[in-house]
Parts: C-alpha cells; structure tokens; sequence
C-alpha cells in the first residue's frame, strides 16, 4: 500500500511537473501582453491611456467579444467608464460612447481620424470599394455613388422596389408553417440589392447561388487577419472571387446592351456621373462596387427590417396606431369599415393618440361605409397602391415608428476609424495608429435626452417631444460626417414600404411561447431566430382587438 502511494505521489508530481511551466508561460506571456500595449502610447503626451484589458496575447479579447455580444461592451463600459480600451480583430481598440465624444470622432474624418473597417472586412471587400477609400479619392467615389442614391434615382426604384416586397410577403404568407423572419429578410434585401439596385434580371436558380455566396462572404467579413487554407479570411475571399466572376459576365452582358426601357439603375447612374466628372470607372471597380452595394443593402437592412417586424408585434398599440394612419391616407383598400371599428372602438392608445392627432383629425373626417355598403363575403388581401416619395413622406407616424426600431436595435454597434493624430477624450490619450469604435448602441441607450431609453417609444421622436432633436449625435444610426452612410434613405424607403405592406395585407402571429433575444455582434439579429406566421388579412368580419403576439 504504501509503495501504491508512492507511485501516485510520483505521478501527481509528475503531472504537475509538466503543466505549472504551461500554465506559467501562459501568465508571463499575459503580462508582457499588457506591458507591450502599455508602453505604446505617446509619450509626448502627458494623459494616461484609458482603462481596459489588452486579452491575450494575439486574440486580443476577441472570442469575449464575439460569445458575449453586448453584455461585453455593457460590462467594461461600466468598469471603465465611456471611453475604455480593448483588443480586437488582431488590433488595439479604444471604444467609445457618448454623444460629445463620438461629435469630435466623427468630425474629425481626414484630421484626427480617417476610416478604419477591420482587416478581414477590407481585404475581402477590396481595395476600390468607398469604405476602403480616403482623402480626395473618398470624396470622387462618394460623388459618382451620389447619384445612385439621389431623390431622381429612388423615386425610380420605388415601384420595383415595391413590387419586390409584394412578391416576397406573398412567399411568406404561402408558407404553411412558420417563416424565420430574420432569413426572409435577408432573400429580400439580397433580391432588392440586385434587381433594383443593380437592374439584374436574373433565374431564381442563379439568385439563389449568389445568395449562397453572398452569405458566405457576410459570414466571414469579421475574422481574424489570418490567411490560411481553413480560415474565414480565405473563405471569404474564395466567396468574393465567386461573385466577382459572376459580376463581370453580367456587368459585360449589361454594358454591350443597348439601354431599352426608360428604368435606370445603380450602374446607370454611376457610368453617368463618373462620365460627367471625366471619370472611367474600371471593371475591377464596378466589380467591387457592385458586391459593396449588395453588402450596403444586404445584412443591415435585413437586421433593421426584423427588428422592425418584432417590435410591431411586441407593441400591438403602435401597430394599430400606424396603420390606422396607413387608413387615413388612403392606403387600405376598405378602411373605412376597419377604419370604424377600430379607431372609434378606442384601440388606440391615449398616449399615442396624442402624438398622432393630427392626422387622426383628418381620418375622422372620413366617411365611413355602413355595413350594407360593404361587398358581401371575404376578401383575401387588400390592396396597396404604389408609393411615391411624396406619399411616404406623409407618414409621419410611421417615420417615428422607424426611427426608434433604428434608435432601440441600431443594425450596426458603431464604427471603426484609425487616429492619424493623438488626441483627448475624458480626461484619456487616443494615441496615434490605434483604433477607435465609436458606439451608436451605447450612445442610444445612455443618452440622457432620451426619457426611459429602454423602453420603445415612437412617439419620443413625435414633433412636440422629438428627443434628439438637442444634439444630433445622440442618434446616429447611419453614422455622421463625411461617412454618414450614403444609401440611407434608400434603407429607409426599403423599411417603410414593408412596413406599409404588412400592416395593410398581412397578420402576423408569433410562432413561439416568447420572444427572442437579441445578438449585437457582428450585426443585430434573434437568436435562434424570429418565428413568425405570415397571413392574408380578411376584412369581411368584425376583427377583435389583437394579443400582444400579432400585428
């Protein structure tokens, strides 16, 4: 027995013999990690740099990042305040949040700081797109894209825009089962990206290839800087050059055609604006403008338009206020009889009906058919008519509605920029070559201008209240500056024209016992997905008031 003893004394010694200098190297390397950051700063400037951890040695904190999604950011920001360091991506970061801090980030583009997307995210995208552009060739990419973006061009996307969403709530409401609305919205912002955007008349076959690509590429958009055959880095340039290959062959096709039909899309318009600028774009450029375009209006307009769809069920007040609006301006086929039971039955709330008065007067001004008036029976689905631009814009509960899906879930938690010069936030050196996110998360939820941010609430953005309106860089869901994202509007009519069609032809229903959370990283979306069962709406019956799990 005791020589049994013995023997596992000898082995346990043994063992630990074997992992206390693993376990060793592996805390020195952690110290000499932080020291080599800590050390980095500018030592012609006299401030500290801020609070934070450095992680480990190469990975930085960049497995806590992706695994805790917000909670990470919410937990240092608490620790260290609102401007706090981290390392990130194979980059030292300083992230911060707060409506003056990220003023002087944001207007300091070309001086303090100059654009700074992670490693992966500009390899993969390519060195010709205008998130990889700076100076005087940032400002000639931002001009030709202008155009593609200006009120001409998106008044004549609007109708083929329109017609997209029908087709694609048409596909959900054919479902038997449920649709994940998070994957739906990405087919839909994908097929928006190229037969409006770009004018591709494209197989279903062929779009669901690209999508599939596409899809790869946007999965690995946010990885390690490490080219390896089995990284995410190398599959997303394999998916890049996938679609690049595709492109060329319709960007040939397209450019040989006459143009005949009087639509013009987002390469008409670019050709046209660089020609009159003396400008030739190269096919390389259009390539990568063109995979950019899909990227611009793929995943954060997808996450935006989920986000959208789960606060409207989860606010059945807001819903009802929104599309009684919808009523008011003509947009249901038979709102009167709708009109009737549901506004002068009170479904409205009062605190919304404060902040929709005035187009609730005009409502109310509305016959309303009496029941024999009505055509006997059920009709499906009511019809919408096409948009304008103008039209849209009298929807001004709607655009609340809107802005505080983009105030409440932000698509994107910030952006990214590289210090060209040493400069102060809180009291903290923002040393030159680091770089700085700048938070539009954080920033909306520990605004002290907004009442109760956590809670949602279109009607902070009504004309008596609109919280934001004391200082702009409280609400920055497209960023600002020279950066401030340049298709925005276009992201806007996207989600106002879902909302319009699913509001006046569909009810919505969750398919779950609750509600989803949400993951922030990389871009907002439900875990596990939104569940949700797509219906045509039948107005032949008198509609009960609807649970807090419909639309």
């Amino acid at each position: 027995m005791f020589g049994h003893n013995i023997c596992l004394v000898s082995a346990l010694l043994a063992a630990a013999g074997a992992v206390f200098p693993a376990l060793l190297l592996l805390v020195v390397s952690r110290l000499l990690w932080e020291f080599r950051w800590s050390i980095t700063g500018d030592r012609t400037c006299k401030l500290p740099l801020p609070q934070g951890s450095m992680g480990w040695p190469l990975v930085g904190e960049t497995f806590h990042w992706l695994f805790q999604g917000s909670s990470f950011h919410i937990s240092r920001r608490e620790k260290h305040g609102n401007v706090f360091k981290t390392h990130l991506l194979g980059k030292p970061l300083i992230r911060v949040t707060g409506a003056e801090n990220i003023r002087k980030i944001l207007l300091g583009e070309h001086t303090l700081v100059c654009t700074q997307w992670p490693q992966s995210t500009r390899i993969i995208l390519g060195p010709n797109t205008l998130v990889n552009s700076v100076g005087v060739l940032h400002k000639r990419k931002r001009k030709i894209l202008a155009k593609v973006f200006s009120r001409g061009a998106l008044e004549a996307y609007l109708t083929r825009l329109q017609d997209v969403v029908k087709t694609e709530i048409a596909k959900w409401c054919s479902e038997t089962g449920s649709v994940d609305v998070y994957t739906v919205a990405k087919s839909l912002t994908f097929r928006i990206a190229v037969r409006v955007l770009l004018g591709l008349h494209l197989e279903e076959q062929q779009i669901t290839s690209l999508s599939k690509t596409f899809e790869q590429l946007m999965n690995n958009l946010f990885s390690l800087p490490i080219d390896t055959p089995i990284s995410g880095l190398r599959k997303g340039i394999r998916a890049r050059e996938i679609l690049h290959s595709a492109m060329e062959k319709i960007i040939e096709e397209k450019l040989k055609k006459q143009q005949t039909s009087d639509y013009c899309d987002a390469f008409d318009y670019m050709l046209s604006s660089a020609k009159e600028d003396d400008y030739e774009l190269t096919m390389q450029e259009l390539k990568e403008t063109a995979v950019e375009l899909i990227f611009a209006a793929h995943s954060t307009t997808a996450s935006a338009s989920t986000s959208l769809i789960l606060q409207l069920l989860r606010h059945p007040d807001v819903s009802e206020c929104a599309r009684a609006e919808l009523e008011s301006e003509g947009l249901i086929g038979d709102a009167h009889g709708y009109c009737r039971s549901r506004c002068h039955g009170n479904v409205i709330s009062d605190a919304a009906e404060k902040s929709t008065s005035e187009w609730r007067s005009a409502m109310n001004k509305t016959p309303c058919f009496e029941a024999g008036d009505k055509e006997e029976g059920h009709r499906s689905r009511t019809h919408v008519p096409y948009l304008s631009l103008e039209k849209l814009s009298q929807l001004s509960y709607l655009d609340c509605v809107v802005k505080e899906v983009l105030r409440f879930l932000p698509p994107v938690s910030g952006g990214y920029r590289t210090v060209l010069q040493t400069f102060e936030l809180n009291g903290y050196q923002i040393p030159k070559g680091w770089s700085v996110m700048y938070s539009i998360r954080d920033t909306h939820e520990t605004a002290e201008a907004y009442q109760n941010p956590e809670l949602f609430d279109p009607d902070r953005f009504c004309a008596d209240r609109n919280e934001s309106k004391t200082d702009r860089f409280r609400y920055v869901p497209f960023g600002g500056g020279v950066r401030r994202c340049i298709g925005r509007e276009l992201a806007l009519i996207v989600l106002k024209t879902l909302a319009v069609e699913l509001l006046a032809t569909v009810d919505c229903t969750l398919a779950t016992e609750t509600y989803p959370t949400m993951q922030t990283v990389p871009i907002v979306h439900p875990v596990n997905g939104l569940h949700v069962f797509f219906n045509y709406r039948t107005h032949g019956v008198e509609r009960n008031r609807r649970e807090s799990t419909h639309i």
